[in-house]
């Protein structure tokens, strides 16, 4: 039995790792040498070296996107962990204690976690222009519709250019939140009720409770959702594609990064696509990296 276990694990292994190589690894290789050459995908690629990326480093467009990222890696990560924390709290833990003595969240918890998923089950492209209709200047849209039932002047939040980016931003907040709050809720389940129950004997209120027991006990679901959301971050392409004017705009105040790569594919400048991508790819495996490094401390144990 023991002489014919590795030939098994090969065989078991042998499919998924060839289609892992074949659509993954293999299209990454392709992208990294396509990025090195000129092509408009009519003709032969022609070797260029690194001048895509030189043209990149002196494009402003491209580092205009590349500071909207910085802004949506602070931002999304921020207010989202914060927003879902909260939430999760008050469905698992602040509601005070139920019948078995227990602590339990607040009155509907269950309904509530239903409600807050709910954005998850949309199609992003289809949040994005739900938010069209909320975000539209005249008095058809939600928002203006109720500022200028009160005698308010409408709010151009997609066309201001220092408006346009944090508008999109509390949409993707909106979209991402749900989900966090259902990974916090699962986190905070997990901690024994002891824990709890004995730092109120102690004298500790909701407030301690939170950040004194809660949050170190869910700190890998943090650096987790941390680093899921900074991905994200790194992508927000169909959100900016539909919500923004003109691909990104106003004069590109709202672009990033995936969508110059698809305006540069409509222009068939694929080397140059390509070379956005290998940038956006290091990015993101550069925060990853750095994050799990950062955020790396000793983990709680408990049974």
């Amino acid at each position: 039995m023991r002489h014919g276990r590795y030939p098994f694990i090969v065989g078991f292994l042998a499919a998924p790792v060839l289609l892992y190589v074949v659509l993954v690894i293999k299209p990454y290789g392709e992208t990294f040498y396509i990025s090195l050459t000129r092509w408009s995908g009519l003709s032969a690629p022609v070797w260029v070296g690194f001048d895509n990326f030189e043209r990149l480093f002196r494009d402003d467009t491209f580092w205009k996107a590349v500071r909207h990222h910085g802004v949506l890696l602070v931002a999304l990560p921020l207010f989202t962990i914060a927003i879902a924390l909260f939430f999760a709290f008050m469905l698992n833990v602040a509601g005070g204690r139920a019948r078995n003595g227990q602590a339990a969240g607040v009155w509907g918890s269950k309904f509530y976690r239903v409600v807050y998923f709910f954005p998850q089950v949309l199609a992003i492209p289809i949040i994005a222009v739900l938010f069209q209709t909320v975000y539209r200047p005249d008095s058809t849209g939600l928002i203006n519709g109720a500022l200028n039932s009160v005698g308010l002047g409408p709010i151009f939040f997609l066309i201001k250019p220092n408006l346009a980016l944090w508008s999109i931003i509390g949409v993707l907040v909106w979209q991402a939140v749900g989900f966090y709050v259902v990974l916090f809720s699962a986190g905070m389940a997990n901690i024994p009720r002891d824990i709890y129950e004995a730092a109120e004997i102690d004298g500790a209120g909701r407030i301690t409770l939170f950040f004194r027991v809660t949050l170190p006990l869910l700190w890998d679901t943090l650096q987790v959702a941390w680093v899921y959301l900074g991905i994200a971050a790194f992508d927000a392409f169909a959100i900016v594609s539909v919500l923004s004017i003109d691909n990104g705009g106003p004069d590109k105040n709202t672009t990033v990064i995936p969508v110059e790569i698809y305006e540069m594919m409509k222009q068939q400048r694929y080397g140059l696509a390509a070379a956005m991508g290998v940038v956006l790819f290091f990015l993101t495996m550069t925060f990853a990296a750095l994050t799990l490094r950062v955020t790396r401390r000793e983990s709680f144990e408990y049974s």
